[in-house]
């Protein structure tokens, strides 16, 4: 069993900001709206490539996602190698596309949360937002809605992740790198 974690704040006005990418994934990954509410977030159970995975979407706001995260992780028991976050990543351009296990929170309040409360050997889909150049615009620049242009370089990413999932559940994550990223 997996657990998906896209991250993100839950009001409507945050839905289409840059920071909320990990939602908007999950989303897109699942068009429906099954969720239910536990676990201080939303929550659904499906199987994609015939694995068990268990998609969240937590409700504490960004800075409290580790609270969701521990949760869901002691109900199920798992293991952090079966945890996978998905973020958004300030340095990377916009669309690009990087996986890696542990790690530092580079400054991401949603990553620190989570690394406090399950430690910080879990998996990561980071997803580049761009940068705004300058770091005193990065809080309102991470909170104002993707424009028409990114959201087609983000629905571009969205799609392969999707459709390589199993590579990054199979922890390939290289040959994930290099098979994705030429095609954005």
């Amino acid at each position: 069993m997996f657990l998906l974690a896209g991250l993100g704040n839950p009001d409507q006005k945050y839905l289409k900001n840059r920071h909320n990418i990990g939602f908007l994934f999950l989303d897109f990954l699942k068009n429906e709206t099954g969720y239910k509410k536990k676990f201080k977030g939303l929550y659904t159970e499906t199987e994609i490539n015939n694995q068990k995975i268990i998609l969240l979407k937590p409700t504490t706001y960004m800075n409290l996602s580790g609270e969701s995260l521990f949760q869901v992780k002691k109900f199920y028991k798992l293991n952090n190698n079966n945890i996978f976050v998905i973020h958004d990543d300030l340095d990377l351009e916009i669309g690009k596309i990087k996986v890696k296990n542990g790690g530092s929170s580079g400054g991401h309040n949603g990553i620190e949360s989570i690394s406090e409360n399950i430690e910080n050997n879990f998996n990561r889909i980071r997803i580049g937002i761009g940068h705004p150049g300058d770091k005193n615009l990065v809080e309102s620049y991470v909170l104002k809605d993707f424009s028409k242009e990114e959201l087609k370089k983000i629905q571009k990413s969205f799609l392969a992740i999707k459709n390589n999932l199993n590579l990054i559940l199979l922890k390939k994550f290289d040959e994930f790198s290099s098979k994705v990223n030429n095609d954005i």
